[in-house]
């Protein structure tokens, strides 16, 4: 299951504390999505997607900029952060960067225990090992009996499977959803529960229980 409210709450008390001093640029952008909750950093790059005309994958700075102004987290951002930001990623000067690589730096660190529980999740929800998790594939799979609102009867199981859904489902650009699950969206928002929790055993007990591992 995700993060709980509490946990969420002390994750955004904590880390509105730490972007009073923080000054690395791209500790603060990370920061600054996770003030939006565990879903901040999916969030964004859900947002460059969108912004993907092409289809290339790949950001220039005025793209970059742009995305980081529209997600909402620019105030929290000056623009020298945001260029140093920028500068980071683009490591061979190129002008441009590739936003997978960049979210994956992006993501708050994490512990090898930690990735390898996310990496067996979405394998065991990817059955076709193609990357891509459909809407079909997490019925049986994933456990929402231990959900706050199944266990005292305000949502039935379908109910909790679909907020669960709606936290990875991606919208195109006429906000229409595509009931796909893509492996850096999956890593993305369990990056961000991840931040969430401090605890590595109950953060392990999280995702054994939720996905049966």
């Amino acid at each position: 299951m995700a993060a709980t409210q509490r946990t969420q709450k002390e994750m955004v008390d904590k880390v509105t504390q730490q972007l009073k001093t923080e000054e690395d640029p791209m500790v603060r952008l990370r920061l600054a999505c996770l003030l939006r909750g565990s879903s901040g950093i999916k969030g964004l790059g859900r947002c460059f997607k969108i912004m993907d005309d092409d289809g290339n994958r790949s950001l220039d700075f005025k793209e970059f900029k742009k995305g980081i102004h529209d997600y909402g987290i620019s105030a929290e951002m000056s623009t020298e952060d945001i260029q140093e930001a920028f500068n980071k990623c683009d490591k061979d000067g190129s002008g441009t960067l590739d936003f997978d690589e960049f979210l994956v730096q992006l993501r708050p660190p994490m512990s090898k225990a930690r990735r390898t529980l996310i990496e067996k999740a979405f394998k065991k929800l990817d059955k076709s090992g193609d990357g891509v998790v459909t809407v079909e594939d997490l019925k049986g799979v994933y456990n929402v009996k231990k959900h706050p609102k199944y266990l005292n009867g305000e949502w039935t199981e379908d109910q909790c499977l679909r907020q669960f859904l709606d936290t990875f489902d991606s919208q195109d650009k006429d906000g229409k959803k595509d009931f796909k699950i893509l492996k850096e969206e999956f890593e993305n928002y369990y990056s961000g529960v991840s931040a969430s929790i401090d605890s590595e055993a109950y953060f392990d007990l999280m995702m054994r229980s939720a996905y049966k591992l």
